[in-house]
């Protein structure tokens, strides 16, 4: 159930998602900070409502996403809510439904990267128009890992062909000054001050007309559609899914994943 609190102005909250209002910038956090706030169904519908909510919001100009915690941004799917999703024990990826809200989402977004942020948590990441990053951020687009597509309708958008393959054919961590200096990010800062500089650029830019901001996304949207290479990735994903192999490695991968812990 939904709770109501304060923070820097009106709060709503739900134990999933909290979102605080700075004036006309939302600021939407993951709050799964034991499970380094990977996204399971709870989140997914959550995140989805609140995103929903914002944009039939005239009151709101600029939303920034960003993770409960110091550790991680987000650690993408709830790798164990998915292995028993594939082994028929409902659904578990709710990944999809978020990036696919993000993409139709007609206002600003800003990725406060607080901490680590791999697989579908890197994707939430680059699917937001902008990304500042602590010095403790981390990105790792691992789907060749597990036998999926993750990133491939984003990442040239942003670092450029060469480099989006590098980063998803080889599945390695990429540190918050390598991000940087490719473009990942566009600004770094300690980790202290991240949620205050990513509050500044939302404030900087719903500081303008709101319609030529939403207007300008859209336009700069066209010129590398983002929407039909983004259901690409996600047809190739049904398929890949429906491997062996896709489930020999996610399996191998959540039992690794486990005997860390």
């Amino acid at each position: 159930m939904a709770s109501l609190s304060k923070k820097g102005g009106a709060v709503l909250s739900s134990d999933a998602v909290l979102c605080e209002r700075h004036g006309p910038v939302a600021l939407l956090r993951l709050n799964r900070p034991d499970k380094h706030n990977a996204i399971n169904r709870r989140l997914s519908s959550a995140l989805v409502a609140h995103l929903d909510a914002l944009a039939d919001d005239g009151e709101v100009h600029v939303v920034v996403i960003t993770g409960a915690g110091e550790k991680a941004f987000c650690a993408g799917a709830d790798m164990t809510e998915v292995l028993g999703a594939s082994r028929g024990e409902g659904r578990g990826e709710g990944t999809v439904d978020v990036i696919m809200r993000l993409v139709r989402f007609p206002k600003p977004v800003i990725a406060a990267v607080n901490g680590f942020a791999y697989g579908g948590g890197a994707l939430l990441a680059i699917t937001c128009d902008l990304r500042v990053a602590a010095h403790t951020a981390r990105f790792r687009f691992p789907g060749a890992t597990y036998g999926l597509v993750v990133g491939g309708s984003q990442l040239p958008r942003i670092v450029g062909l060469s480099r989006a393959k590098d980063l998803i054919f080889t599945a390695r961590v990429v540190d918050a000054a390598e991000a940087l200096r490719i473009g990942l990010v566009d600004r770094l800062v300690v980790q202290a001050d991240l949620e205050e500089a990513a509050l500044e650029l939302a404030g900087q830019i719903a500081e303008n007309s709101p319609e030529a901001v939403r207007a300008s996304k859209e336009v700069i949207d066209t010129v590398l559609p983002l929407e039909p290479a983004a259901r690409r990735e996600l047809e190739a994903n049904l398929t890949l899914r429906a491997s062996e192999e896709h489930r020999r490695r996610f399996r191998d991968a959540t039992e690794r994943v486990a005997g860390s812990q």
